[in-house]
């Protein structure tokens, strides 16, 4: 059973979460993407809470500004550093207490989740919380999520990349929101059918999958495009030069970009969006990285094949 919470953090932030599972389990926490929220990580957290499976405490937050989290005004409120400080708050809460003296999470350290599970968005916070703080978490796992150290030289230096991601240049406009609002959010869809969530060999977006998003997207999307709105971390735009520099006036210290923790990348090969080049010298940066392809899956393969991405966690987390 799927349980909903609002979380009050530390400073001043609140997080709406789901979770299932036992309080005082090993956890495990799922950060989602844009345009989602914490419901597409139900089937995994119900999953992984059944003592066959792992018996873990699961928790899924929507990030702020999505759902009935907190959403500031602010731009500068979605910058890295302050969508990490929400989920480091969000594990002290979770993991505040030691884990057990015998069996799974055994001599777990307080404050430290078994594994951070993300996609997209969710895993340019957790990619960022890895590297900055790695004590909070034993493992990492990514899904077709870009590593900021191969995603900032496919945009300085890619033009397939910078193709790829000039939809973010739309997502940045004052009235992006409204326009994504417009005709029933048809340019949303838009996100998911691209890659045949209605028509594919995995098809997924079916009704009752389109009222949980419209319940969500209802609700504010002006959070979710300050995500872009607040990062560098974007194509150059057409056209004369502007005062926004974008990806091409951003540097990253290395001390930033390493993730020391054993970290599973699932990577899907058809994500449009992300192309495979991203890939490329990732072990430089995570070395202790066990990276699998999927072939004929694409960004959206957490809806496509739930049973094969709760497979390799399972492998994973074993």
């Amino acid at each position: 059973m799927i349980e909903t919470s609002l979380r009050e953090l530390s400073h001043g932030i609140t997080l709406s979460c789901r979770s299932a599972g036992a309080k005082g389990r090993p956890v495990l926490m799922f950060l989602h993407g844009f345009p989602e929220a914490a419901f597409v990580w139900d089937g995994l957290l119900t999953h992984f809470a059944q003592p066959g499976n792992g018996g873990f405490r699961c928790v899924a937050p929507n990030l702020r500004g999505f759902e009935h989290s907190s959403a500031p005004a602010d731009v500068a409120a979605y910058r890295p550093k302050h969508l990490v400080q929400d989920i480091a708050a969000l594990i002290a809460l979770e993991c505040g207490e030691s884990g057990p003296p015998h069996g799974p999470g055994a001599g777990k350290p307080a404050g430290q989740l078994a594994c951070l599970v993300a996609h997209d968005w969710g895993g340019a916070v957790a990619w960022n919380l890895a590297a900055s703080q790695p004590h909070l978490m034993k493992k990492l796992a990514i899904i077709n999520s870009p590593h900021p150290g191969t995603f900032l030289r496919e945009l300085q230096h890619s033009a397939a990349q910078q193709a790829a991601s000039a939809y973010m240049n739309f997502l940045i406009r004052p009235d992006a929101e409204a326009r994504l609002a417009e005709d029933d959010f048809r340019r949303l869809w838009a996100f998911f059918s691209s890659m045949g969530a209605v028509d594919g060999p995995h098809a997924w977006l079916t009704e009752t999958v389109r009222a949980q998003y419209r319940e969500v997207w209802r609700l504010g999307l002006t959070g979710p495009c300050n995500y872009y709105r607040a990062s560098p971390l974007r194509p150059p735009r057409p056209g004369p030069p502007h005062n926004d520099p974008a990806a091409a006036g951003v540097t990253i210290p290395r001390e930033m970009l390493e993730v020391h923790l054993p970290t599973l990348v699932l990577w899907a090969t058809e994500d449009t969006a992300l192309p495979t080049a991203l890939l490329d010298g990732l072990d430089e940066y995570v070395p202790q990285m066990d990276l699998r392809r999927v072939q004929g899956a694409t960004h959206w393969i957490v809806h496509e094949q739930p049973e094969l991405v709760a497979a390799h966690l399972q492998g994973f987390l074993r």
